[in-house]
């Protein structure tokens, strides 16, 4: 039964890791980290993200400019390029690692220690990559509200609000993070099941005679009589 119940944990960490991950890409590299409403145009929508500017508008005509500049963007979306990157990276390498340290493969079957530091690296490498993502996606999402309430900026100029993205970015980084824990946690079932032994290296028990002895194998009959 416990063996059963950390399949599963196992099983919905990969599911979660998978999502937040695919998530986190996605919100990487589509512009919508910030929307913009003109009040004197109310027909175009700005979108920023981390890589470039769109302008939709009502025509469903979406136009798109890539930053002319990496220096020349906010600290906050410099360092939230690097940061996403890095839990993209992260997110896959994570779910490598613990992919190979799943009881369902077969790989490392004979060395459960391995699996275990398998699966125990792979939750540790998905909570970091959560992490990452979380950090980026808040600081922005931070620095937005700071700007749509900065009373210094006059009212008739408009202001930033959230995006998709934030909000995406939010769920992948709790997916992940989520994934990474239980996977971490599900590690100690590799040591809790012990690993059997392939059929091929299991040894024949020995036939017991009708009084409960040995029998002797035939080719050592001879040696004694």
């Amino acid at each position: 039964m416990a063996g059963g119940w950390w399949a599963k944990a196992q099983g919905g960490g990969m599911l979660l890791a998978l999502l937040g991950w695919i998530s986190s890409c996605v919100t990487t590299f589509v512009p919508l980290w910030k929307n913009l409403n003109l009040d004197l145009n109310e027909l175009e929508v700005w979108n920023m993200g981390l890589w470039q500017v769109c302008i939709t508008q009502e025509e469903g005509v979406v136009e798109c400019q890539a930053h002319g500049s990496f220096l020349a963007l906010p600290p906050e979306l410099r360092i939230s390029r690097l940061l996403m990157c890095l839990s993209n990276g992260l997110g896959l390498l994570g779910c490598l690692l613990a992919a190979l340290g799943l009881e369902g493969w077969r790989t490392c079957e004979d060395k459960p220690g391995r699996k275990r530091r398998l699966l125990l690296g792979g939750g540790v490498t998905l909570g970091v990559a959560g992490i990452t993502t979380l950090v980026p996606v808040s600081w922005v999402a931070y620095n937005t509200v700071l700007d749509f309430w900065d009373e210094t900026v006059p009212d008739i100029v408009p202001r930033w609000e959230f995006g998709e993205a934030t909000f995406l970015g939010w769920f992948a980084g709790a997916f992940l993070a989520a994934g990474g824990l239980l996977l971490a946690c599900s590690a100690r079932s590799t040591t809790m099941t012990p690993t059997s032994l392939a059929p091929a290296c299991r040894r024949a028990p020995a036939a017991r005679g009708p009084a409960g002895g040995h029998h002797l194998h035939p080719k050592n009959a001879d040696l004694v009589i």
